[in-house]
């Protein structure tokens, strides 16, 4: 029996989603993306940034603990660049929770949610180094397209992968 919830986003959900965001990119990108970067990021910034977002119209979902804490969260919506339907923007899970299906199942809602709204395919990019990704490959993704993004003023090389839903 599982002991968390699937749910959509409230607006009251901003500061817990930011604090799985922050810490989530804090071990998930270290040794990728520089300390001093990753040092930067707070939780009180990304919880305005959240409050943001989950005030308007939005496709994120958290994953709530039985406690009411917020384990992990997934943003979906259509393609920002309008060549294919359905995006996975973001997908973030507390180190704590990861390797026990949690990961997996925030997934499979997002592609499930997508095909639900008449998405046939969903891309999400990933950075090439950052070794999470093979996550990723255990749904069978095809590398559609590649590119050179930058954070914190360095470039990291990024690959798009795309999942047929």
């Amino acid at each position: 029996m599982k002991n968390y919830l699937i749910r959509k986003a409230v607006p009251t959900d901003a500061a817990g989603i930011a604090n799985v965001h922050i810490n989530s990119w804090k071990t998930t990108y270290k040794d990728i993306v520089s300390d001093e970067y990753l040092d930067s990021l707070t939780v009180e910034d990304r919880t305005v940034r959240w409050d943001g977002i989950l005030s308007g119209s939005h496709q994120t979902y958290v994953c709530q603990l039985e406690d009411g804490s917020i384990a992990g969260f997934v943003s979906i919506g259509k393609e920002r660049e309008k060549k294919y339907e359905g995006e996975l923007y973001a997908i973030y899970l507390l180190k704590e929770y990861q390797r026990n299906g949690i990961g997996s199942d925030l997934f499979t809602f997002a592609m499930d949610a997508l095909k639900s709204q008449g998405f046939s395919n969903m891309l999400v990019w990933v950075l090439k180094e950052n070794a999470s990704k093979h996550f990723y490959y255990s749904f069978n993704p095809v590398t559609v397209k590649e590119q050179i993004i930058s954070i914190g003023g360095e470039e990291y090389d990024e690959e798009g992968l795309l999942f047929t839903l």
